[in-house]
């Protein structure tokens, strides 16, 4: 009698594993390879950011370019106005305005700025637009405001960006472009400003014609 007790109790313990083993089988699910590598965060790549997403900025920047002197006007007479109307403001950044003027270029800098006298802008703005071989500056990823903080993992992500859209305009636009040649020329300039100083435009180009 005994040893049925111990039989029973054994068969109910056996029993009780199967049941609990089966409960887990069910609740488990299956992850494929595919489905791993799906849900595994991507590294950012700078470099294939920057040849991605310059072409879409570039064209944006065009697209969205207002002339140079109209802005300048606007600015002059009421900047928080001018920033609404013609300006995208990125989070707590300055606002940055997409330009497009046609200017005859002055002597470049040693660090690859030229400057240029256009009419229509006020003569106490300095309009200058840097050409490299060092591109400072976000106004390039600031410029659309399609390009937004939350979009990256961390702030240096985010600054990452940036950079990378500055070395690729390098690439596909600067890379023809000789500073110290420009002096004297007529220059077609599209690009982007941010406006940190009211009285100093510092225009990263997306698009450079020498007329």
């Amino acid at each position: 009698m005994r040893k049925q007790s111990v039989n029973k109790r054994r068969a109910l313990w056996v029993g009780g594993i199967v049941v609990v083993l089966v409960a887990m089988g069910f609740g488990t699910k299956v992850v494929t390879g595919e489905e791993l590598a799906a849900s595994t965060p991507v590294e950012f790549s700078a470099a294939e950011y920057g040849a991605t997403e310059f072409p879409v900025v570039q064209a944006a920047v065009m697209k969205n370019a207002h002339d140079l002197a109209l802005v300048s006007t606007a600015l002059a007479a009421d900047a928080e106005a001018a920033a609404e109307e013609y300006g995208v403001v990125e989070g707590t950044s300055f606002p940055v305005f997409s330009v497009s003027f046609t200017a005859v270029a002055g002597a470049a800098d040693s660090q690859g700025i030229v400057p240029f006298t256009i009419d229509g802008v006020p003569a106490e703005v300095t309009v200058r637009m840097q050409t490299g071989p060092a591109i400072s500056g976000t106004d390039l990823r600031d410029a659309t405001g399609t390009i937004h903080f939350p979009d990256f993992t961390n702030q240096i992500e985010y600054q990452d960006a940036g950079a990378a859209l500055n070395e690729e305009l390098k690439v596909e636009v600067l890379s023809n472009i000789v500073a110290a040649e420009l002096a004297g020329k007529s220059i077609t300039v599209t690009g982007a400003f941010q406006l940190v100083n009211p009285a100093s435009y510092l225009i990263t180009p997306v698009d450079v014609v020498v007329n």
